[in-house]
């Protein structure tokens, strides 16, 4: 049984069992309310299953790609809920979950903010029924997709503007269950913060 848990757009907490069956879910397309939520959802979707923490076998991390202040809210989230329980944590390609099902060429673009788009490409499924990239995750600007996508036309276009954090969790129990990796430790941020540190101390003047 996996808690899963996703801020790469909106909001999104789930639990879903090894057989694909989401027992409990939660979700939020707010893109700027994620630290606000986060702990209710988690909260209320253990609530829900009347499940102990220690009925969970894992939990799920989204990884992006996906917006700095966003997305290292859920993934740091995670990383806490994991470690307090002592379960493992599995992270996973947001772009892969949303590619989990689509039998042939595709296309998955979600919002990067700044009329930009994050996107990758996926040629369908394997014999496992695991998503096949192509490409990505890379960034674009959204009015220029077509040239940044290699072989643009090949694929369909899917433009997602909410994740579900039940497909995180479905991929990583497949993933799981076929002994595959799961994703790296870094996040996808794919471009710098907002906001940085100065590289030095602050001048004053009189």
């Amino acid at each position: 049984m996996f808690l899963a848990i996703d801020t790469s757009s909106g909001t999104s907490v789930a639990i879903v069992d090894a057989q694909g069956v989401v027992h409990a879910e939660r979700d939020s397309a707010d893109t700027r309310r994620h630290a606000e939520v986060i702990g209710d959802f988690i909260s209320g979707c253990l609530t829900d299953t009347e499940l102990a923490v220690t009925d969970l076998t894992g939990v799920v991390a989204g990884m992006g790609p996906g917006p700095f202040t966003g997305l290292r809210v859920g993934i740091v989230a995670a990383r806490a809920f994991a470690f307090g329980a002592g379960l493992p944590l599995h992270p996973v390609v947001t772009h892969d979950a949303i590619a989990l099902g689509e039998t042939g060429p595709v296309l998955i673009a979600t919002d990067a903010r700044r009329t930009e788009l994050y996107w990758s490409t996926y040629r369908g499924t394997d014999d496992a029924g695991l998503p096949i990239r192509d490409d990505g995750p890379a960034l674009a600007p959204a009015a220029e997709l077509a040239t940044h996508v290699p072989n643009f036309a090949h694929y369909s276009l899917r433009e997602v503007p909410t994740v579900r954090a039940a497909n995180l969790a479905k991929l990583a129990h497949l993933l799981s269950a076929n002994s595959r990796e799961f994703a790296g430790e870094e996040a996808l941020y794919l471009r710098s913060p907002d906001v940085t540190l100065s590289a030095g101390p602050k001048r004053v003047t009189a």
